[in-house]
C-alpha cells in the first residue's frame, strides 16, 4: 500500500510545507517567506532545502515499512542515514557510509548519492513508528509503503521546539539524523522539531520577524561561532539584539533559550569581535530587558578533545552530540519544573 500525500502530510513532523511533484514527495522547513529571505544568499539558500528536523510519526500494525527515496547533497557533506524507530528504540537504517571504514575526519569523505530503495521490518503487532530524515540532504521520497490493508495513525507531539542556529543546530556532523542535539531534546520532552538551522549561518534579525503558522512553546538559538569570525564586536552586539528584539514580538509567548558557542579549536585566536570567551558576556549586554529569555553557556559542553567532533575542530560527531544534549537538558528540566513550557 502507497502513502499518497494527504496521508505522507499527516504524519511529517518539522516541516514547513510537503508537497509532491513528478518526482516525489518533497519537503521544506521554511515557509515560503523565509524561503524568498534567504534567496538573496546563494550559499545560504541551498542548505534550506535539506530535511534537517523533517520525521514521519505514526502507529500501523504494518510488519514491513518500504521506502524508495533520491538525496541529493546540499553542502559539502555526502554522507547520510535515514534512522527507523519502533517503539522509541532504533531498529534499523539506512546509509551509504561504513562506519568502520570511515577516516576519523569523515566530513569530506566522497560517498554516492542519488536513488536508494530500502524495506525495513517493524516487527508484530500495533507499535509506534519514527523515520528520521538527513540534516544535510534534499529528500525526495519517491514511494512510502506498508502492508496492503495496514491502518496509519499520525503520532503529533503537543508541544513543539523552534530552532534557530548555525551547521551545528542543523547537525553537522552527525552520521545519524536522530543524534543531533535538538533531535535529542525533542524527544527528551516530548516536542516536534522544527529545524531553522542553517549550516555558516550568523544572527540573521530577518528571519526573526518571518512566523511560521504555530506559536513555540520554546525557542532556542545557537549562533555566535559564525559571527566572532567575521563580525567586529558592535555588529555582532547590534545584529545579536536585533535578532532576540524581532523574535520576541514575533513569538511573545514563547520562552527563549539562548545559547553561547560550545568551544572550538581555534577559540584562543583573536578577531575583530575579541577573545571568544567574551562572546557570553556580549549575548547577556545584548538580550539585557527582553522578557522571557535564558542564556546559556556551552563551552564546556563537549570535552575539547578531537573525539568529539567530526573535523577534530567544531562539528560534532554523534558522541559530542550526546554530550552537547547532556548539557542542555538540566537547563530545560529546570524550565519545564516551573512551568514555563
Amino acid at each position: 500500500m502507497n502513502l499518497n500525500l494527504s496521508q505522507i502530510r499527516s504524519i511529517t513532523l518539522g516541516a514547513a510545507r510537503v508537497t509532491e511533484k513528478e518526482d516525489g514527495f518533497h519537503f521544506y522547513r521554511f515557509t515560503a517567506d523565509q524561503d524568498v529571505a534567504y534567496t538573496k544568499d546563494g550559499v545560504l539558500t541551498i542548505n534550506t532545502l535539506t530535511s534537517a528536523g523533517v520525521k514521519f510519526s505514526f502507529e500501523t500494525e504494518s510488519k514491513t515499512l518500504g521506502l524508495k527515496f533520491n538525496v541529493t547533497p546540499r553542502g559539502t557533506r555526502h554522507y547520510f542515514s535515514i534512522d527507523v524507530f519502533v517503539n522509541g528504540k532504533m531498529v534499523d537504517d539506512v546509509h551509504n557510509f561504513e562506519e568502520a571504514v570511515l577516516p576519523k575526519k569523515y566530513t569530506q569523505h566522497p560517498l554516492p548519492t542519488g536513488d536508494f530503495s530500502a524495506e525495513f521490518d517493524l516487527g508484530e503487532g500495533k507499535k509506534q513508528v519514527c523515520v528520521h530524515l538527513p540534516w544535510n540532504m534534499e529528500t525526495v521520497i519517491q514511494e512510502m509503503s506498508l502492508d496492503d490493508g495496514a491502518s496509519i495513525t499520525p503520532i503529533r507531539p503537543a508541544k513543539k521546539l523552534l530552532c534557530f542556529g548555525d551547521s551545528i543546530s542543523q547537525g553537522y556532523d552527525a552520521l545519524h539524523p536522530s543524534r543531533r542535539y535538538t533531535a535529542q531534546l525533542a524527544v527528551i520532552f516530548g516536542m516536534e522539531e522544527y529545524n531553522k538551522a542553517i549550516g555558516g549561518e550568523k544572527f540573521f534579525p530577518l528571519l526573526a520577524t518571518l512566523p511560521d503558522d504555530f506559536t513555540p512553546d520554546l525557542i532556542t538559538v545557537a549562533y555566535g561561532t559564525n559571527d566572532w569570525r567575521h563580525r567586529d564586536t558592535e555588529t555582532l552586539e547590534k545584529t545579536c539584539r536585533e535578532f532576540y528584539t524581532n523574535l520576541r514580538k514575533t513569538y511573545p509567548k514563547s520562552h527563549i533559550v539562548a545559547i553561547a558557542p560550545l568551544w572550538r579549536k581555534i577559540c584562543d585566536r583573536e578577531y575583530d569581535c575579541g577573545p571568544f570567551r567574551e562572546l557570553p558576556k556580549l549575548f547577556a549586554r545584548a538580550i539585557e530587558g527582553i522578557e522571557s529569555i535564558t542564556l546559556v553557556d556551552a563551552y564546556d559542553f563537549i570535552p575539547p578533545y578531537s573525539d568529539y567532533f567530526a573535523d577534530l575542530t567544531l562539528h560534532p560527531n554523534g558522541a559530542g552530540y550526546d554530550r552537547y544534549t547532556e548539557g542542555l537538558v538540566p537547563v530545560l528540566k529546570d524550565l519545564q519544573k516551573k512551568g514555563i513550557f
